[in-house]
């Protein structure tokens, strides 16, 4: 299958995002060392980034709603690449949380703009798969950068791994400036009319499947260190190698839910995998002091947690038709919100000192709301023939 070029900037984004973004609960331990902390402290950095999301979400795409996406999405790598900087010589743990917060600022709104792009080049129908291609990068994140950064990160520092995501966003910069084409800017709309579909039930049920049920798998992910090493017996050592199943699972359920959400709708498959999820968390729940059962878990798991990314955008477009570059950016916010709720709902019951395991039982209650709330949508919405001209993405004109 032939790679549009176009849609490469947005991947190498996604690349250095989901480095930052993932490889942070591998080295939970090392940084807890070095910062003199205990581990559901060093959690809270990731709660940090993920309120940073929420936050700069919509704040920067209402800011930039105006200005040409090109240029949009090269300010906001800027951000991203000066904040990762910055965290690699953080001095302390006060610190190091307000510069987390700021580095999370930009993610949410470069995949909110870059989501609308990706949607605008793709051709009538393929949508769905073009938004996983952009996700893409954030997947081979997790199947190469994050085990390789994470061996690098214990083995020498953890705060290597800030720099090398600092160097990613260098390239992203490169690119987007070399490939992505140029796309209008809508002069026509303003910050509160991008807002508009907040007022709709359809959009909040959307956000609620995504803070809510894909929050159930960060529980499994924002502690899968201790989990791996304290109850499957994985020894520290090799917990790269289990970061790369995980990533590999997350390359090949990505593509696959855009794929599916295409043929089969994305409701149905929204619907579908969330379930799928609460399934395989009360596998890891039970069977994790199994080793080669919690391997096919971790793999399971991670193909999950990035299968939903696809027809969960989409569901959102349809629902905010006229403002769908907002209702991205809110839809990165949910994502983080539920990253935030994993890491801090799952630390809970290790707060009391319960086995790692723990908090994916925590995850199997998360994941059956989302569900149900899931099943809610489908069945209100799930049938509706959307009109053409608010359902069809303009394919953007632009030579390959």
């Amino acid at each position: 299958m032939k790679i549009d070029k176009r849609i490469i900037p947005l991947a190498i984004g996604g690349l250095g995002i989901g480095t930052t973004e993932f490889t942070v609960m591998g080295l939970l331990p090392d940084i807890a060392k070095t910062l003199e902390i205990t581990i559901p402290q060093a959690g809270h950095l990731i709660s940090a980034y993920a309120m940073g999301v929420v936050i700069g979400a919509p704040l920067l795409i209402g800011y930039s709603v105006k200005y040409p996406p090109k240029k949009v999405l090269i300010a906001f790598m800027i951000l991203f690449t000066l904040f990762n900087a910055l965290s690699a010589i953080a001095p302390n743990y006060g610190t190091m949380l307000i510069i987390r917060f700021m580095s999370g600022l930009p993610h949410g709104a470069f995949f909110g703009v870059g989501t609308v792009v990706a949607a605008k080049m793709a051709g009538k129908g393929k949508e769905a798969f073009y938004i996983s291609m952009m996700f893409t990068g954030l997947t081979v994140a997790n199947l190469v950068m994050v085990p390789l950064v994470t061996y690098i990160g214990h083995v020498f520092h953890w705060r290597l791994y800030f720099a090398i995501v600092a160097l990613i966003g260098v390239f992203a910069l490169l690119f987007l400036k070399l490939w992505l084409p140029s796309i209008e800017a809508n002069q026509n709309t303003h910050f509160m009319d991008e807002l508009q579909f907040l007022k709709k039930k359809q959009s909040w049920l959307v956000l609620g499947i995504t803070a809510i049920g894909f929050g159930g798998l960060f529980t499994w992910l924002s502690y899968i260190t201790p989990l791996m090493t304290g109850i499957s017996g994985v020894d520290s050592s090799q917990m790269a190698y289990v970061m790369v199943l995980a990533g590999a699972g997350m390359v090949v359920g990505n593509l696959a839910g855009g794929i599916i959400s295409d043929k089969l709708g994305p409701e149905k498959t929204c619907a579908l995998l969330i379930f799928l999820m609460m399934i395989s968390l009360v596998g890891v729940f039970l069977l994790s002091e199994h080793q080669n059962i919690a391997f096919l878990l971790t793999f399971m798991c991670g193909a999950l947690s990035m299968s939903i990314a696809a027809p969960i955008n989409i569901m959102m477009m349809k629902a905010a038709p006229k403002s769908e570059m907002m209702a991205a950016a809110f839809m990165q916010a949910g994502f983080n919100i539920a990253n935030a709720m994993g890491a801090f709902f799952g630390g809970i019951p290790l707060e009391y000192g319960l086995p790692f395991n723990y908090p994916s039982l925590v995850g199997v209650g998360m994941t059956f709301i989302g569900f149900v709330i899931s099943v809610r949508y489908m069945y209100l919405y799930g049938s509706q023939t959307a009109n053409k001209d608010e359902a069809a993405v303009e394919c953007v004109s632009c030579d390959k």
